[in-house]
């Protein structure tokens, strides 16, 4: 079951009052009245993990700006598909709306040979929500302290290294799949099911190094349990400065998860409109902000329109390296 972004009731005082100077709350300038009840936000993950964690920061801040609440209804499986297909076969009338992610929007229409959504047809693009770059950490006993070393200890022996990844077709494994083909050097990919266990066997020593989520990676490298060598991003994160982007290396790399607001195909364009601009307004919200960056990730506003060219970009860009890497899912 999903939980409330705001307490059982009504908003709170201070909410209740901003709410009365406010035009958010009531149509202006012909604005679809949207939401005029509670709405329903799709997490396609478990409970728990990032993406969980920032679309609760925004639904909470969605709840605080409209004065309805935002409900949390977590559907994870298949790497976001299943949850990614109940937004599809919601009715478009915006009391359903969920997470557009990387995996179940880019990545998937590759992986899968069959999938119950088509990400070109069946949604409603609102905004993007954040980026979030991985973080490349390797076991403390690896011989490398930057990727220059990690790249000539893979090149002297190929394919006696390996990276581990939360799963075939994750931005886990297609970071790794990026370095590879960028870096001309030959790790062996091994998937797990989920971040969980592939931790336990980098901890382990059972594997090399993972592209991984920015959270626990990082975590665990201020806990000196991994060695940091590079994020994933265009540029350094400002939570570890002293870790270089792999683009210092390897110019032109870089691969972000991200997550957007979609809903159903069929949305009113005028509610899909006032979704979008009530998205910024709760991204542009400092405590948002330091939340998001807390985490490691960067508020990512964009049109309609610019998130379903980002998708569409993203798509097309992941698509050789999947294939390259032989990973496919029935």
């Amino acid at each position: 079951m999903g939980t409330h972004a705001t307490p059982r009731g009504a908003v709170t005082r201070r909410a209740a009052l901003a709410l009365a100077g406010a035009p958010l709350a009531t149509p202006a300038f012909g604005q679809a009245p949207w939401p005029t009840g509670p709405v329903r936000y799709v997490c396609v993950f478990p409970p728990g993990g990032s993406t969980d964690t920032l679309s609760r920061i925004w639904c909470q801040r969605m709840a605080e700006i409209t004065g309805q609440s935002f409900v949390v209804d977590n559907r994870g499986g298949s790497g976001g598909n299943v949850g990614t297909e109940v937004i599809a076969r919601a009715a478009p009338d915006g009391t359903t709306i969920g997470l557009a992610s990387v995996s179940s929007m880019s990545i998937a229409p590759t992986l899968y040979r069959r999938l119950a959504y088509d990400a070109n047809r069946d949604f409603s693009w609102i905004c993007g929500l954040w980026q979030l770059p991985n973080l490349l950490v390797a076991r403390p006993d690896l011989p490398v302290r930057n990727i220059t070393d990690l790249i000539a200890l893979c090149r002297a022996d190929p394919g006696r290294y390996t990276f581990a990844s939360a799963g075939a077709g994750t931005t886990l494994h297609i970071a790794g799949e990026m370095f590879k083909q960028m870096a001309g050097v030959n790790i062996l990919h091994v998937p797990y099911r989920g971040g969980g266990p592939a931790y336990i066997d980098l901890l382990g020593g059972r594997v090399d190094m993972i592209f991984g989520n920015f959270p626990e990676a990082s975590r665990l490298s201020r806990e000196d349990k991994v060695r940091p060598l590079a994020t994933t991003g265009a540029t350094r994160s400002p939570q570890l400065p002293d870790v270089p982007a792999m683009a210092e290396f390897l110019p032109g790399y870089e691969i972000n998860s991200w997550g957007g607001a979609c809903g159903p195909a069929g949305i009113p364009p005028a509610i899909v409109a006032r979704m979008g601009e009530l998205g910024r307004q709760a991204l542009e919200s400092p405590e948002v902000k330091r939340r998001y960056e807390e985490g490691g990730a960067s508020a990512w506003w964009t049109t309609p329109e610019g998130l379903a060219d980002f998708r569409r970009e993203n798509e097309v860009r992941f698509a050789p390296l999947i294939r390259a890497s032989g990973a496919v899912v029935e």
